[in-house]
């Protein structure tokens, strides 16, 4: 029976999310929470009539004034279908009147009971989750009303008691950190934004090129289709050199985009070790799936296998970190005009490592403290500045290490250290 209505709960959390999404998805935000709390509204101000009437009777109640609270919930039921200047004035008129008069004047009323003091501090965090600005006015109006209303009815002293006074303090403190809280959380958004959009521009950069080939070999292809002069024979051999570059950009293509998704899909992975891993296959494995731009590349990246070795790590990760290294390199290399990558797995040594070695541009000395920061990237425009600092982050929860060091102009050696395992070295 308990595990029944558990599912039902279950599927009436879900049921809710996603109607939340669905009018997210086509209104403004303000105009679902609206709806939301037009709901919440409309039951919670019978319910708590029957409540502190009934069960825990408060000095003061006012049917009349719950009438009006009602019949301005239940017209924000509509608020989908209100214009945006009229959605405007709904807001500061509901929320002017539900948040700061409504609860403020029933503070009062019932002489500034503990009841009514946490109704009304509630209050006040629900209403500043909206516009700051439309929420200030609100609170300002409501609670100017909710005094003048209180000391027409003879409650002019208690606008004065230590007990009304001290509110204001915590009033104004909620008020502050709900506002540093919002804040907050639109920098947040700033920065996710930014970082999509450093994300996006770093995958167009990378695919630009090979989109460019495709489309070059396809007009190619398109004007052998119309133009019936040339030799038979050159325009076959013309239009297979064009189809075979054709199918290694896609290939390219699909490779880059495998590496992006291996790389964001590793911040949210857990980066503990699950396995016993061998170097060696990591590294035929990241020049087995590397997208080279052509055999040229391929070849000016030579192995060296003194010894390998066994880690523990995860193979998936391990491949991200070499993809991201040697992706690294072979930018420098083009960035320099020159330079080879060499690597070496020595698992002979006491502490096995692995060096990762580039002859192009190299790091300079200011900047090699900086590039396993998170977001550095030199230069600015080449990458989001994630790779390397995802890099050290999962050699460090491997209890590894890894470092650079580096001539400018000259080289840049990446040397990854692992601790040393029983049995760890591999024929």
């Amino acid at each position: 029976m308990s595990q029944g209505l558990s599912e039902r709960w279950k599927w009436f959390q879900q049921d809710l999310l996603q109607s939340l999404l669905h009018y997210h998805g086509r209104e403004d935000h303000a105009t679902a929470r609206v709806l939301l709390l037009s709901a919440i509204g409309t039951v919670g101000m019978p319910l708590y009539y029957v409540v502190w009437h009934n069960f825990f009777p408060q000095d003061y109640e006012s049917v009349p004034l719950r009438l009006v609270g009602i019949v301005l919930c239940s017209a924000g039921l509509f608020a989908e279908r209100y214009s945006k200047p009229v959605l405007d004035l709904y807001l500061l008129v509901t929320l002017s009147y539900i948040f700061p008069f409504f609860f403020t004047f029933m503070f009062l009323m019932n002489h500034a009971s503990g009841v009514w003091a946490e109704s009304l501090l509630i209050g006040l965090v629900v209403l500043f989750h909206f516009d700051t600005g439309l929420a200030c006015r609100a609170y300002l109006i409501g609670t100017a009303l909710a005094c003048a209303a209180a000391a027409a009815l003879g409650e002019a002293a208690t606008l004065l008691r230590p007990q009304v006074l001290q509110q204001l303090p915590i009033h104004l403190f909620t008020i502050a950190a709900l506002s540093v809280a919002k804040v907050s959380r639109e920098v947040l958004a700033q920065a996710k934004l930014a970082g999509l959009g450093a994300g996006l521009a770093t995958v167009a950069h990378e695919l630009r090129t090979p989109l460019t080939s495709v489309d070059a070999n396809v007009r190619g292809l398109l004007r052998l289709a119309h133009d019936g002069a040339g030799a038979q024979r050159e325009d076959r051999l013309q239009t297979l050199d064009a189809l075979t570059r054709i199918q290694f950009e896609v290939r390219h293509m699909n490779h880059m985009i495998d590496l992006f998704l291996l790389s964001a899909t590793a911040v949210n992975r857990n980066l503990r070790p699950t396995e016993t891993v061998s170097m060696a296959a990591v590294v035929e494995s990241v020049l087995r799936r590397y997208p080279f731009a052509g055999a040229a590349q391929q070849r000016s990246v030579a192995v060296e296998v003194r010894a390998d070795f066994a880690f523990a790590g995860q193979a998936e990760l391990s491949v991200v970190i070499l993809l991201n290294l040697l992706r690294n390199a072979l930018k420098a290399i083009h960035r320099a005009g020159k330079g080879r990558v060499r690597i070496v797995v020595d698992g002979a040594r006491a502490t096995p490592r692995l060096l990762f070695i580039d002859t192009a541009c190299g790091v300079a000395p200011s900047r090699l403290p900086l590039i396993f920061r998170r977001f550095y990237s030199y230069p600015a425009h080449n990458g989001t500045g994630i790779g390397l600092a995802l890099c050290k982050e999962i050699m460090q929860a491997w209890d590894a290490s890894i470092r650079c060091v580096s001539r400018e102009d000259a080289y840049a050696v990446f040397v990854l250290e692992f601790p040393p395992q029983p049995s760890a070295r591999l024929p």
